[in-house]
């Protein structure tokens, strides 16, 4: 027990890693401060919501080593169940975002326990396979509303405080719940639990050997990320006031991934200038239509060729600094 606590102190990052961090956390911080001053608001919480189900999906993929092709499931579901619990029954925001989140837990760990004992292409297919079945069900179910989703979800009053049917107030509420969940990611993986995750990725029968059980490790970080990808998609549907079929469908489950790689994959900050490289594509190209998918293909392509660390991972190797 010993060697193994001595191991993980070792494997810490030192205090220069983290002042480099925490110096490019201050500036995202700041650039979202006052970006709603400048750039539209909405595009803004739009950018927010998809930087946190990025972030998510990373811990999963850039650390454990997992690709999942079904967390759209956990956005989607998580908006559906917000999107209910405020406009049916009446719950408060705080509260119908916590049951949408609650309800992505649940099923991050019901698909986890079924799914984690695959590896590989059998697990993204697995996923993949959950992700279709709960989309067909989110399609005929009475309570989603079918195709035309649920609509006109009233934002309501944050502690009963909070207006948020003001934009700059609903705007700062989500850059609070985007760092809430930022923070928790990053605690997450410079943890002790978070070097195991890196072992498991790197050699898992080694892993094995040391006495850890990685499909355990597996499962609570499947979980964790399906939770905060639910937190990021209660939280849209509450933005936007509107849950629909688009988010628990594959192709969002598509469009993290190529975010995810876009930004740099397992790097702390990659994952949210991903989000902002795609939702900016989306938004300033949306008059081409359809082409916009071309678009990202050809994004993905250039990504995969020319910086296969994506964007501040090659910004990382230059500057030799981690981020």
């Amino acid at each position: 027990m010993a060697v193994r606590t001595e191991a993980r102190r070792s494997a810490l990052p030192g205090e220069g890693f983290f002042r480099v961090q925490m110096v490019a956390f201050f500036v995202m911080v700041a650039f979202f401060v006052v970006a709603p001053f400048v750039v539209y608001p909405v595009f803004l919480m739009k950018a927010l919501c998809f930087a946190l189900f990025a972030c998510a999906f990373n811990l999963l993929i850039g650390y454990v080593g997992l690709l999942s092709f079904g967390h759209a499931v956990f956005l989607g579901c998580a908006g559906y169940a917000t999107a209910h619990a405020a406009k049916v029954w009446g719950f408060v925001p705080e509260l119908a975002i916590a049951f949408g989140t609650v309800v992505a837990a649940a099923l991050g760990l019901v698909i986890g326990a079924l799914a984690i004992r695959s590896r590989g292409i059998y697990f993204a297919n697995i996923t993949l396979a959950f992700a279709q079945m709960i989309y067909f069900f989110c399609l005929q179910a009475k309570f989603t509303g079918g195709e035309d989703g649920i609509q006109a979800v009233p934002r309501g009053t944050l502690l009963g405080v909070l207006d948020l049917r003001q934009t700059y107030t609903i705007y700062f509420v989500v850059l609070a719940i985007f760092l809430l969940g930022f923070l928790v990611i990053y605690r997450a993986i410079h943890s002790p639990f978070g070097q195991v995750l890196k072992a498991v990725r790197e050699n898992e029968p080694r892993a094995v050997s040391l006495g850890y059980k990685p499909e355990q490790y597996k499962l609570l970080a499947f979980v964790l990320s399906g939770t905060l990808s639910g937190l990021a998609g209660g939280t849209k549907a509450i933005v936007f006031q509107l849950a629909s079929l688009t988010d628990v469908h594959w192709t969002m489950s598509g469009e993290v991934v190529l975010m995810t790689l876009l930004g740099g994959l397992g790097t702390v900050f990659g994952p949210v200038v991903g989000a902002l490289v795609m939702v900016s594509i989306e938004h300033y190209l949306a008059q081409i239509g359809a082409w916009v998918t071309i678009v990202q293909g050809i994004i993905f392509v250039v990504c995969v060729l020319t910086f296969r660390r994506g964007i501040v991972g090659e910004l990382a190797r230059i500057l030799r600094k981690p981020l």
